[in-house]
């Protein structure tokens, strides 16, 4: 569920989707989902200040129910 609403909400950001990739790696502390996109669509996800990585990342926590630690990542 937490990989879906990210990568809703990341498709809805970008300008450049067919350079984008989301990917989500299970391992013991939790689920990892990893983002790239073009250099130019790493503002729009990040948002000033990190405010909307941040709140993408409160919503996939959100999303996990508690079950598992979930760690969203903008990789360049």
């Amino acid at each position: 569920m937490p990989l879906e609403l990210v990568t809703y909400i990341v498709q809805n950001l970008v300008a450049d989707q067919e350079q984008l990739g989301i990917t989500a790696q299970r391992n013991d502390k939790g689920l990892r989902i990893e983002i790239r996109c073009a250099p130019d669509d790493a503002g729009r996800v990040i948002g000033r200040g990190g405010r909307i990585i941040n709140a993408i990342r409160t919503l996939a926590r959100a999303a996990a129910d508690g079950r598992q630690r979930v760690e969203v990542q903008l990789i360049d």
